[in-house]
């Protein structure tokens, strides 16, 4: 009781933990962010400025309000993420609410295979500015595979540098950020929501570049399943120096770009780069390796964590389940370490390029946010939140997500089939291994030893 009291502090240590840990999916998420948004589109006042406001207020929204402020206070024990969720209500609400957490889970897991390759493959291709013959692909595959071949020993060690790592970069992405804005502070005005009603309503076919904004907060879903590992005041007081972070360096992105009004940049083009000096790319590259490979692992524990959850929900298969180290909360799930690592290289042999990966992502998380949507909402009923204000929560997010699900749509045929196949296929396991409980219970009846032997 008193290690998870401690959790619920925070402290130096904490926050160093919670930069590592938490914030790696959603801090690397520049990277790739505005690269679609702007591909193939002349460069405009109302393009930038849209993008960004849609920008700052989905974090605004999604992350902040409603995971920072409102999902993060629902724990059970300590632990969250979706199936924690489950835990809290399975024995208080319908028995419906297991649709909507394996549907959930399935979904993340998913994006656990398309996040890894297409962090790596936006950070590594940054060498092809400097060295512009360079193959970068065998380089990702070089690092997903180093990755995973080390999840066996644990990462108790190199885990200790994580958060400097992370506060390294974050800081970096916030200097370099500020640094391109300062030269047009007029990039401020897309803090205002009417640029990104604007964007929607007037740019055309706007609300389908949503899909592409949608990039900056997948790892919201993540940073609720870390709760466990962070504590929830060490996350809140954390994300307030990430999301700055973030901002600054978005709108020094959009600064950069109101400069070259008029100009048309190719889907190869990657505005996140380009903000940075010559002299400075080489240092800009390798923290953004180095931060990606943090963000890759931090989903991979996250995916045996979130295993071992629905083995014990009797959700999944069961499976072997090691502690490589003595850090609190690290598994090791070899069954899933493998299937992740047969995934991730697959999925990065078949997109090849980072540019060919975002069309996969982005679309299962999406899912997985609705469905916590649901589940929140049927916590909140469970504590007898008044009905007026779980409505109000429900009509605004799900409002929210639906247009984003309905913009990430059109991703199905240029590759976000291929995360919902992986995440349908999780689900059916699930599934099936849920309904094989009930036969089972049914078709299997305990005797008491007494009577069945003979005095």
């Amino acid at each position: 009781m008193s290690e998870l009291n401690n959790l619920q502090k925070a402290s130096i240590p904490g926050l160093l933990v919670a930069l590592g840990i938490v914030f790696g999916d959603i801090g690397t998420s520049p990277l790739y962010v505005l690269r679609p948004v702007m591909a193939d589109k002349p460069v405009s006042e109302l393009l930038v400025l849209g993008a960004l406001s849609c920008i700052f207020w989905t974090l605004t929204m999604q992350t902040t309000i409603k995971y920072i402020f409102l999902t993060l206070k629902a724990d059970n024990k300590g632990e969250g993420g979706i199936f924690a969720l489950y835990a809290l209500l399975r024995h208080k609400e319908g028995k419906w609410l297991i649709f909507p957490a394996m549907l959930g889970g399935s979904m993340l897991l998913a994006d656990g295979v398309i996040t890894p390759p297409i962090s790596v493959a936006s950070a590594i291709e940054g060498l092809s500015i400097i060295y512009p013959n360079i193959q970068t692909l065998p380089i990702v595959i070089g690092i997903l595979l180093g990755l995973f071949l080390a999840q066996p020993f644990g990462t108790e060690k190199i885990g200790k540098f994580f958060g400097p790592v992370m506060l390294v970069w974050f800081t970096t992405i916030g200097i370099v950020g500020l640094a391109s804005l300062i030269g047009n502070l007029g990039i401020i005005r897309a803090i205002n929501p009417f640029y990104a009603f604007k964007f929607l309503s007037q740019y055309p076919n706007g609300i389908w570049l949503l899909g592409a904004i949608f990039l900056c907060s997948t790892g919201a879903e993540a940073l609720y399943s870390d709760l466990g590992h962070c504590g929830r005041q060490n996350i809140r007081f954390s994300w307030s120096f990430v999301k700055l972070a973030l901002i600054l360096n978005y709108f020094g992105q959009g600064a950069w770009l109101l400069k070259h009004i008029g100009q048309t940049y190719s889907s190869n083009f990657n505005p996140f780069y380009s903000i940075m000096p010559n002299w400075f790319l080489s240092f800009g590259i390798g923290i953004a390796t180095l931060a990606t490979i943090i963000a890759s692992q931090a989903l991979i524990s996250g995916s045996y964590t979130l295993v071992n959850e629905a083995m014990r929900l009797n959700l999944w298969p069961k499976l072997e389940v090691d502690y490589p180290s003595e850090q609190r909360g690290q598994i090791y799930v070899p069954w899933i370490n493998w299937f992740l690592c047969i995934c991730c290289i697959g999925v990065t042999l078949f997109f090849r390029e980072s540019k060919n990966m975002e069309a996969a992502f982005g679309l299962a998380v999406t899912l997985t946010m609705l469905m916590t949507t649901v589940l929140f909402a049927a916590y909140l009923d469970s504590r007898r939140t008044p009905k007026p204000l779980i409505k109000l929560y429900l009509t605004v997010y799900l409002l929210i997500e639906s247009s984003f699900l309905v913009a990430n749509l059109v991703k199905f045929f240029h590759g976000g089939w291929v995360t919902l196949l992986i995440g349908g296929s999780l689900f059916y396991v699930m599934w099936t291994w849920y309904q094989a409980r009930f036969i089972y219970r049914k078709y299997v009846q305990f005797q008491d030893v007494k009577e069945a032997i003979p005095c």
